[in-house]
């Protein structure tokens, strides 16, 4: 069965499909889906054997937690333990956008979303559509990369097709991506260290060194 491609606008999403999509999720499935930086994988994080399938889809390492959209900081304090600081002043200054923030997870969150690390990579996107499905499913939603593991992230829902072939039943086409290159993320679990940066993405290290040297 190849994957059904549902077109949704970008800048104006349907209420139906995004209800569609929501729906999906909500029941189990595992979806393509189009975010601020490359198309994502999106299931609920809840649902053990749709998280399962996310990692069997990109033959993904489960030694490797699954970062989470969320759609603010309201929703990041149901999914962690008590924040730091420095969360509430990242958000502030980057959410929505390609920033993706790692924190002590809450133990709701099931153990096989976090990888036993204890640990929840969450962001904000600033994309229309992931942020209508995560409210309309009212959940968040998993955000790794709509790819084979080690394979090139995809831009176009044509090209999750391509990669991904009958892997994922639905696939939704918002258009091509707004940028092709990752979230940049920032750690925030070591009390010492208080922050450090894991990956440089499409924001600079240096724009976060200096917001914190500010700081």
């Amino acid at each position: 069965m190849r994957a059904e491609i549902v077109k949704i606008s970008s800048e104006r999403p349907e209420p139906s499909l995004i209800r569609y999509a929501a729906d999906q999720i909500r029941s189990g499935e595992v979806l393509g889906m189009p975010t601020d930086t490359f198309y994502g994988l999106a299931a609920d994080p809840f649902n053990l054997r749709a998280v399962d399938r996310v990692y069997d889809i990109k033959s993904r390492s489960r030694h490797k937690p699954l970062s989470l959209l969320i759609e603010g900081v309201d929703q990041a304090e149901e999914l962690t333990q008590p924040l730091p600081e420095e969360f509430y002043a990242l958000a502030r200054r980057y959410w929505p956008g390609p920033l993706t923030i790692i924190v002590k997870a809450s133990s709701k969150l099931p153990l096989k979303v976090t990888a036993n690390t204890g640990n929840v990579a969450l962001r904000v996107p600033n994309a229309k559509i992931p942020l209508a499905v995560v409210q309309a499913a009212q959940i968040p939603i998993t955000a790794t990369s709509a790819n084979l593991s080690g394979e090139t992230e995809c831009t176009t829902a044509v090209a999750v097709r391509d990669q991904l072939q009958d892997r994922i039943p639905i696939i939704v086409d918002g258009g091509t991506s707004p940028r092709d290159i990752a979230s940049t993320i920032v750690d925030l679990t070591d009390e010492e260290a208080r922050w450090r940066i894991l990956r440089e993405g499409a924001i600079p290290a240096t724009d976060i060194s200096e917001f914190f040297a500010q700081g």
